[in-house]
């Protein structure tokens, strides 16, 4: 199910938002492509689950097939529904095969600390904005400054539990990355590293490795900007 690219890539300023793509038809995985048997469409939501019967043994990712994104914004509706989970939305990132990918994630989990955080998967860059910070990245795992604008153990108050939905948006613009959740921000990365910071790639869901986890997605709307 692989579809040749279509980048939308950001032209020159001043930046502008086009109109909204749905990259989700409530119905199917149309456009999207992940390991067989760990993704469907159940409730209207694309679903990720791995079970006790069958463990993952490493992080796989449920990858948008219709092209690349540049400067955006993606909103989704996201809400799990086990004890335990760690996911999370990959942006800019790379394909690595067999449904592996690197880049940055603004991530979920089932406890109290990571959503809303910038992590660098498969980068080995780790976490590149903890929640509650605006961080500005050099090479590698170098942070050239941090700020703390909110305290991060207090921005999980603004996180629904399991069952519920929350709304989640990234926003990328040039080196700038902001993540948000039901309103909030919850972190900012400028990564001014002329190495590793990357300004296109892929779009993907995470299932990462580990116990059995459950976790839907909708309203998953991509807007580019130019």
């Amino acid at each position: 199910m692989r579809h040749a690219a279509l980048a939308l890539v950001a032209a020159s300023a001043p930046l502008f938002a086009a109109d909204a793509i749905a990259l989700f038809d409530g119905k199917t995985l149309d456009g999207w492509e992940g390991a067989e048997g760990l993704w469907r469409v159940e409730d209207g939501a694309i679903t990720g689950e791995s079970t006790a019967a069958a463990p993952l043994k490493g992080n796989t990712f449920l990858i948008w097939r219709k092209g690349t994104v540049a400067d955006f914004e993606i909103e989704f509706q996201y809400r799990i529904l086990s004890d335990s989970a760690n996911s999370g939305l990959q942006y800019r990132s790379k394909d690595l095969g067999n449904f592996v990918v690197a880049g940055y994630q603004a991530d979920i989990e089932a406890g109290q600390t990571y959503t809303g955080i910038n992590y660098g998967e498969k980068t080995g860059r780790d976490i590149l904005a903890a929640r509650g910070q605006r961080a500005w990245l050099g090479d590698g795992k170098t942070k050239t400054k941090t700020e703390q604008f909110a305290d991060g153990k207090a921005l999980q108050a603004s996180v629904k539990g399991k069952g519920e939905w929350n709304h989640y948006k990234v926003v990328a613009k040039g080196n700038t990355m902001t993540h948000t959740i039901n309103g909030t921000l919850m972190s900012e990365t400028i990564d001014e590293s002329e190495k590793d910071a990357v300004k296109e790639g892929i779009l993907a869901f995470q299932l990462h490795q580990g116990p059995p986890m459950k976790i839907q997605f909708k309203d998953v709307n991509l807007t580019p900007l130019k």
